[in-house]
């Protein structure tokens, strides 16, 4: 960069060039030192999600009084908000400059989670649930703007051949510090809880207000990566046409007509999870917080595995039977009925999070590093947000659709029964039911199988079936079971020794 450049949408002379200073090569020290601030933001970023997101700011916003039309818009604003990925793409092609655009656009996002933690002390329930919608909007819109040149920018940090063992350790990292703050934000909820049980939004407050400050804490470290300069322009296309240009390429097409259906599949079931849990089951905080991290634990164990498995095997297979199996468990959320036998019904809500955290992993690793692989080097900005146009717009219209439609199917079921018939007796047998929300899990479950369909005209250099992903994820489970009983065993004959050797240690001294 030569000069002072004057970048109008921040409104400011950047005369603090060195310090965002971007350069032509990086050297494999700079490479690595770089890394390590991405997993150091991971962390605090996984800090800032984990506190504010999830099942705290749905239980928040229906201690506001939110309905599940709210539910469903506050799910879809961060999806939405991503649409400003568009002109976004203009400000970094214009202006290369990715981390000072990531830099100054992550910290005034994460500056609205202040009035958000603010709410219980400044407004009614009223007035603050409308203060969370605005803030959230404006949070996830600014969040938008640096994402899409986050997304360029670690395509051309991160070395191709590493990208799965990478994101897997960032993951895995993410993973560890997310249920360890899961666990203790909702031990402390329930404390908050009986301790002051008419204040409980200032519990939340606490919370928020601490994922704030977790948020910022990862601004410094994004200011810290390096920034290699991105390919040369050449002539520089219209803003359209860079646009429609992934949609030319037939195979970037075919990944963006696949994870398209993908993310409405996702996003008109997994938001109302937790709505689901909370008021048709009926099941306390700390039980979902206790799933949610039997969730997390089981997608961390598994990170490892999948991220090998990307860089040995590539990305689609691995994305493909993680993907089926995700849509399996979102299916087995319709059998999840209030009863009286809460021992099955328990087991059964940790079967499906053991299994929605194997997949997750997989899934997780590998949707992102495909549209990186696939997106020519040069173009990743473009090819990226016509991605992402595509996923947030599905993402967004999703859990809209299932928050206009859930009071519908609140009042309505499904049920498919089959008779047997004799002289003097019958036999109902109850095959299949839909009730509530088991009809958006049923319809996001049948979108899904269809997106997975679409993934298969995907194609991928160094691809192999997905028999052998299955194949070699048998192989793996097993060798690392018989490594714990080895380890095991161990253990067990050190422990043997080291009480043998103790024993006549005492026999020698006397």
């Amino acid at each position: 960069m030569q000069g002072v450049h004057l970048c109008p949408w921040i409104g400011l002379e950047m005369k603090n060039e060195k310090r965002f200073a971007v350069k032509d090569s990086l050297t494999e020290e700079e490479i690595r030192y770089g890394l390590r601030n991405v997993i150091k933001d991971g962390l605090t970023s996984q800090a800032m999600g984990t506190l504010t997101g999830g099942v705290f700011l749905v239980a928040f916003a229906l201690e506001l009084g939110a309905s599940n039309m709210v539910i469903g818009l506050l799910a879809a604003i961060p999806f939405f908000a991503q649409l400003i990925q568009i002109p976004s793409v203009y400000l970094v092609e214009r202006y290369r400059i990715r981390r000072t655009i990531c830099v100054y656009s992550s910290a005034l996002s994460r500056l609205f989670w202040l009035p958000i933690a603010l709410i219980p002390f400044l407004f009614s329930l009223e007035t603050g649930l409308a203060v969370l919608i605005v803030a959230l909007l404006l949070h996830s819109a600014l969040g938008g703007v640096g994402g899409c040149g986050w997304n360029s920018w670690m395509r051309d940090l991160v070395p191709h051949d590493r990208l799965g063992s990478f994101y897997s350790k960032r993951m895995s990292l993410a993973a560890i510090l997310g249920s360890a703050l899961s666990l203790a934000a909702g031990f402390y909820l329930d404390r908050w809880k009986n301790i002051f049980p008419e204040n409980e939004l200032y519990g939340y407050s606490i919370l928020f207000f601490f994922g704030f400050l977790a948020g910022m804490l990862g601004v410094y470290f994004i200011a810290k990566i390096p920034e290699p300069s991105m390919a040369p322009p050449g002539e520089r296309p219209k803003l359209s046409r860079m646009i429609a240009q992934p949609f030319r390429d037939t195979n970037f097409r075919n990944l963006i007509m696949a994870l398209g259906p993908w993310n409405f599949a996702v996003n008109l079931a997994t938001p109302f999870f937790t709505v689901y849990m909370l008021k048709s089951l009926e099941l306390n905080m700390s039980f979902i917080i206790a799933l949610t991290v039997l969730s997390q634990i089981t997608n961390l164990a598994f990170l490892h595995i999948w991220g090998k498995f990307s860089d040995r095997f590539s990305n689609k297979p691995v994305l493909t039977v993680c993907g089926t199996v995700f849509m399996l468990t979102v299916l087995a959320w319709t059998f999840t009925v209030p009863s009286e036998e809460g021992i099955l019904a328990i087991l059964l809500l940790a079967a499906i999070h053991i299994f929605m955290g194997i997949s997750t992993a997989g899934v997780s690793l590998t949707s992102g590093n495909i549209g990186f692989k696939l997106a020519p080097k040069g173009q990743a900005t473009a090819y990226l947000a016509s991605m992402g146009l595509i996923n947030s717009l599905s993402a967004g219209i999703a859990p809209v659709l299932g928050g206009i439609f859930a009071d519908f199917f609140t009042e309505r079921q499904f049920s498919w029964t089959m008779r047997w018939t004799e002289p003097g007796e019958e036999v109902v047998f109850q095959v299949f039911k839909l009730h509530e929300w088991g009809f958006f899990f049923f319809f996001a479950f049948l979108i899904g199988l269809y997106a997975i369909y679409r993934l298969t005209k995907v194609k991928e250099p160094g691809e192999v079936e997905e028999r052998v992903i299955i194949y070699e994820f048998i192989y793996e489970v097993g060798r690392s079971i018989k490594t714990i009983f080895t380890i095991k065993n161990r253990l067990q004959y050190t422990s043997q020794f080291a009480l043998l050797v103790v024993r006549n240690s005492f026999r020698r001294l006397r």
